[in-house]
């Protein structure tokens, strides 16, 4: 029997690998045309093995390709370095400490765990999906812009053959199937969050990351970068090289949806929150992809200290990413052209036009251009911005969920996010964290609040 797992396969991480080298300007042109002579195959799109398995000779060569592309220096890596000491070094704007301590309250913490959950429930079932096809099912129900939750109720059999459900999400994430919130890494993860500073508190290294991990995180709950870095630290390789060792998703999204609990507890503090995350991320990504996570935390820093301006929110995440990084370019590029455009559908063509034909779509740099162009878009609003973060496609649950976090922090309370999106959750969130299962998000809040009081 043959078990293909995704997303470890050496002969297929090479494609990936490939495609992150042109990103970087590296040259792998050499490297690339042994693969192909040889018989390999490009990065698959959808799914994280190719089919069928590759024969022992293109596996081993898939190894050793592997090694020699890191060996190409990239051009761009003063401009995007990882160690957070040279990060600061390069950020002109980089904050200091808060002038005075901030606190934030447990409604609000409730208003982001909400939010993020029903970010990421909105996005679930149309994961993988392509562009014109959200748009295509949403528009058969009249759910266009997204107002509200996905449904198969009236939309014609062929365009649901021509466009299906994610499968694994759809049984739960749509309208008339919502119970609860179903489990979903966007979620598991500041759940590990929440648990790694009940254990070790904000001193925590990579290291107790690591071992958290181990200890708790069930393997086949981790995809692309943090797979790898599963599996190197099964082999015994320690952080942050577990980032780096055959790992050709270091800078996808996979840090950026770690990085909420960082800085819900950190209220008023983005440098302090930035730090954190950094800390967080060094185990499975490198330069574009930690930035996403330290942006991240930026931004609800800030608006957990009180900043009620998203505007303000994006404006403070850009300060902790050197400046002349592709994800710097990447938000600033959302930003202005969300700005520039009245309607949200041609912001997103205009993205799909500069990304879509060069990134995967869980690459991080996709994702952060469409993430703040929705946040700026929506201007605060919450059914807009988890709305117009799904309606652009890519990464569409991860999208939803953040900008669902950073909404519902700035609209402060549960009740003020509206009843249609909060109500079918059930105060009701299920997990494979062990302890967390079935955890109401009011009981989630209570322990964030507590985390966000500890010195």
């Amino acid at each position: 029997m043959n078990i293909r797992l995704t997303w470890v396969q050496p002969e297929d991480l090479v494609g990936h690998e490939l495609r992150q080298a042109a990103q970087d300007g590296r040259d792998a042109r050499e490297i690339e045309e042994r693969w192909y002579a040889a018989g390999g195959s490009p990065a698959p799109e959808c799914a994280g093995a190719s089919e069928p398995p590759a024969p022992a000779r293109l596996r081993e060569l898939a190894g050793q390709l592997l090694d020699e592309l890191a060996l190409l220096e990239s051009p761009l890596s003063a401009d995007e370095p990882t160690e957070l000491a040279d990060i600061m070094a390069v950020c002109p704007h980089w904050p200091g400490p808060p002038e005075a301590a901030a606190t934030v309250g447990r409604d609000r913490l409730h208003a982001a765990w909400l939010g993020r959950a029903a970010g990421c429930l909105l996005g679930k079932p149309v994961e993988k999906l392509p562009l014109y096809g959200i748009r295509a099912l949403a528009r058969a129900t009249g759910n266009w812009p997204l107002t509200t939750w996905f449904t198969a109720r009236g939309v014609p059999h062929e365009l649901l053959a021509a466009h299906p459900w994610n499968r694994r999400s759809a049984p739960t994430s749509l309208a008339e199937n919502i119970d609860g919130m179903p489990e979903d890494d966007d979620l598991n993860y500041p759940l590990l969050t929440l648990l790694l500073l009940q254990r070790h508190g904000r001193s925590f290294t990579t290291a107790d990351l690591a071992r958290l991990w181990l200890d708790e995180l069930p393997a086949g709950r981790t995809f692309t970068a943090e797979r790898i870095a599963y599996g190197n630290l099964l082999a015994g390789v320690e952080p942050p090289r577990t980032a780096r060792l055959r790992n050709p998703f270091r800078e996808w999204i996979g840090a950026q949806i770690r990085a909420d609990v960082h800085g819900w507890t950190h209220p008023g503090d983005p440098a302090g929150a930035a730090a954190q995350a950094h800390r967080d991320a060094v185990l499975t990504h490198t330069a574009n992809g930690v930035y996403g996570a330290m942006f991240t935390a930026a931004a609800l820093a800030v608006a957990a200290g009180g900043e009620s301006d998203v505007h303000g929110c994006l404006a403070a995440g850009l300060r902790v990413v050197p400046p002349h990084s592709r994800y710097a370019v990447a938000v600033r590029l959302g930003i202005e052209t969300a700005r520039a455009e009245g309607e949200f559908d041609t912001v997103v063509d205009r993205l799909h036009a500069a990304y879509a034909d060069t990134h995967h779509w869980v690459h991080v740099l996709p994702n952060a251009a469409l993430l703040a162009a929705a946040l700026t878009h929506a201007d605060g609003d919450f059914t807009r911005s988890i709305g117009l973060a799904v309606s652009g496609g890519w990464d569409t649950d991860s999208n939803g969920a953040t900008a669902g976090s950073l909404a519902g922090l700035l609209a402060g309370t549960p009740t003020a996010l509206p009843d249609h999106w909060t109500a079918p959750l059930k105060n009701r969130l299920a997990t494979s964290v062990p302890g967390y299962d079935r955890t109401g998000f009011d009981t989630l809040a209570a322990l964030t609040h507590q985390e966000a009081l500890r010195p």
